[in-house]
């Protein structure tokens, strides 16, 4: 199908987490194009750039579906910052009202707008495969590893500095044989003396550092709940040092219900792509 230009796309930033977003309930770009948009458009300094790129979807199921990638073009299952600037698009384009369901591949999420200054709070699908007894060696070193799917599957790794090698490492456990074949995003995660986690995320699909990763930081609080004898809610502070706040309730199993992210998800620019942006 040959794509007709320029086609409308708006830029978010869910706390450096960045997404381009087009809303194709109309446009009707086939999702076999999608991946090769996602890598072409993603690309910095030569398109738009981004963590990933969403289609806003009809759905039957939810207020609206999504189909969303990650900058190489690989499916994301689920993306708690992508889903808040989701939200927050459908919202100011009379999508939806301030509360809202989004159908993801990881099950139909809740969302809602909690202000007019881009606070946005997301729902979580339920976090399951909880995984306490893991361990790699990372250079020299044997660390404890936990592992948990939100949506997505997150590795967490408690450590006493930020002086981390995230992509070194990072790239070791995401690729580890216990986590095949869907890898994992990894989490290096360390206790602030103010009750705050700081939390550097490696992300898979993007295969690099980014700013923020809003499922990583569920994760991660839910370990720090579990591991550090934390309670909810839990703030967490993202590479990019902007706040993201984890809330749940944490029972014996471990099970944990009600988890909830919120943050704020802001318009970067809107504009239009060009055929030039695919060159």
């Amino acid at each position: 199908m040959a794509l007709t230009f320029p086609i409308a796309f708006e830029k978010m930033s869910g706390t450096g987490n960045d997404f381009v977003i087009i809303d194709n309930r109309s446009l009707n770009i086939p999702v076999e194009e999608h991946p090769e948009l996602a890598r072409k458009i993603c690309r910095r300094m030569f398109s738009v750039g981004a963590d990933g790129l969403i289609f806003i979807e009809k759905s039957s199921r939810a207020d609206f579906g999504w189909n969303f990638y990650n900058a190489d073009g690989s499916v994301a299952e689920m993306c708690g910052n992508g889903a808040r600037c989701a939200a927050r698009f459908a919202y100011r384009h009379n999508i939806t009202g301030r509360k809202m369901t989004i159908e993801t591949l990881a099950g139909v999420v809740e969302a809602e707008i909690c202000d007019e200054d881009q606070l946005v709070r997301v729902k979580m699908t339920p976090p399951f495969d909880f995984r306490l007894d893991l361990s790699l060696r990372l250079d020299d070193e044997e660390y404890p590893v936990t592992f948990v799917n939100i949506g997505v599957p997150q590795a967490v790794i408690f450590v006493n500095t930020d002086e981390v090698p995230v992509k070194k490492w990072g790239r070791k456990v995401r690729f580890d044989e216990m986590f095949e074949p869907q890898g994992t995003n990894v989490n290096f995660v360390r206790v602030l003396p103010n009750g705050r986690l700081k939390v550097r995320t490696y992300e898979r699909g993007v295969e690099n550092e980014t700013m923020a990763c809003g499922t990583g930081a569920v994760a991660s609080a839910l370990y720090g709940a579990m591991l550090k004898g934390m309670d909810s809610p839990i703030e967490v502070v993202t590479s990019g040092g902007e706040i993201l706040t984890v809330l749940f309730d944490l029972h014996d199993g471990p099970v944990a219900e009600n988890v909830f992210m919120q943050g704020p998800a802001r318009l970067i620019c809107n504009g239009n792509l060009t055929a030039e942006a695919l060159l």
